[in-house]
């Protein structure tokens, strides 16, 4: 009995090996039979050991050095108006007058009531010599006389808030104000800046203040006017930081001769800091960012096949591998790195690489570790230090 059952477990167990050894052979035949993909195809970029600058960018908006929106303090009747839309002005220039003909009526009033009492003061002077007024009298009059010089004052204040003059030196803006019209008191007339120099506002992280001191060159370009640099010194440091954003802020005065420079216009903000560096440099389309790291894909030959034991006497070295034109076979390898700070469409190489290792710039969406690549560098990412809006 113990017999037969040893020989039925036999058969059980090479009929299990059979059929593990057949489904074995069927799965390796299927494998053998899925066509292997090809190279695929990649742009490359070489390693370079490029000088950087260091740089704070930001983005700054531009405030004149002074700048007003001028208006009246009384209400009235517009007179004459002595300016024209974008003119020039000095400081102290007339620019309008309201109607002060009933004002000026008063201030003469008041003019002549002041003579009066200076009058009536030397009169009575000449009397108390002689003992025919009292001292209250002079007293009396001295303070009457100085009532009514007040008064002159403030009428004559009061006819000169109606000529409106520009308080600095600039350039108007455009007014549709036209004599006869009546303004209220507060209302808009033009506006006045100064523009040249020209301030600069901006905001940088509180990281960075220790590379920031007052005097430090600024350079700075706008959109209107692309390829042009303007130049500055830093002229103030906010002694706060903003506890929202973290932010500090930083104003700049630029040079502004030609007053091609408006207040409103943002502009972009350069700020060199220490002194030339050398990076390895790749661009930044090459770097694939992970969760456990950054990676690239440097370009190397494919190993050769192996070919008999090794150190047999004898044995030939086995030849390169190679693609289908003969030409020796390439493919890429996975190598994590550490990025530094960037630089328009570059990117610094901290560790990980060498200079002169060519790595994959664009494609590496389709690699794994060891895919056969063939190169096509007809078209590249762009690898500008300092790239540009391109219109087409």
């Amino acid at each position: 009995m113990t017999r037969r059952m040893i020989i039925m477990i036999g058969c059980v167990l090479l009929l299990v090996a059979a059929l593990a050894l057949g489904k074995f052979l069927q799965i390796r035949a299927l494998i053998a039979a899925v066509p292997k993909p090809g190279p695929q195809t990649v742009s490359t970029a070489e390693v370079q050991k490029l000088q950087w600058q260091s740089q704070f960018t930001a983005v700054g908006t531009l405030n004149p050095v002074r700048g007003a929106d001028l208006s009246t303090e009384v209400a009235g009747l517009v007179h004459t108006v002595h300016f024209k839309s974008g003119q020039d002005v000095k400081a102290g220039a007339l620019l309008v007058e309201l109607n002060a003909d009933s004002d000026i009526a008063l201030l003469h009033s008041a003019e002549a009531a002041a003579a009066q009492a200076a009058t009536v003061l030397k009169r009575d002077q000449a009397q108390l010599a002689v003992q025919a007024v009292s001292q209250a009298q002079i007293d009396a009059d001295t303070n009457d006389l100085k009532a009514k010089r007040a008064q002159v004052e403030q009428q004559a204040a009061v006819v000169a808030k109606k000529s409106i003059r520009a308080p600095f030196a600039g350039r108007l803006g455009i007014s549709a104000l036209n004599p006869g019209q009546y303004v209220n008191a507060g209302d808009k007339l033009v506006t006045l800046q100064t523009l040249d120099p020209i301030y600069v506002d901006f905001t940088l992280p509180q990281q960075q203040l220790a590379g920031l001191a007052v005097g430090q060159v600024v350079n700075l370009t706008v959109d209107t006017f692309p390829g042009q640099t303007f130049s500055g010194k830093i002229n103030a440091i906010s002694p706060k930081v903003d506890a929202a954003t973290r932010n500090v802020q930083v104003q700049a005065t630029i040079a502004n001769p030609k007053q091609v420079l408006l207040p409103g216009m943002f502009a972009n903000v350069k700020i060199d800091i220490g002194g030339i560096q050398e990076y390895l440099t790749l661009p930044s389309t090459a770097v694939t960012y992970n969760p456990y790291g950054s990676t690239v894909y440097v370009v190397k030959p494919a190993d050769p096949p192996k070919a008999g034991a090794p150190g047999t006497p004898g044995t030939p070295a086995p030849a390169p591998a190679t693609d289908a034109s003969g030409k020796p076979q390439l493919v890429a390898q996975q190598i994590f790195i550490e990025t530094g700070p960037t630089r328009g469409d570059q990117i610094a190489i901290v560790k990980g690489l060498q200079a002169g290792q060519v790595v994959v710039s664009s494609g590496q969406n389709k690699l794994k570790n060891g895919t056969p690549v063939t190169v096509d560098n007809s078209v590249k990412p762009s690898n500008d230090p300092a790239p540009t809006p391109q219109e087409k």
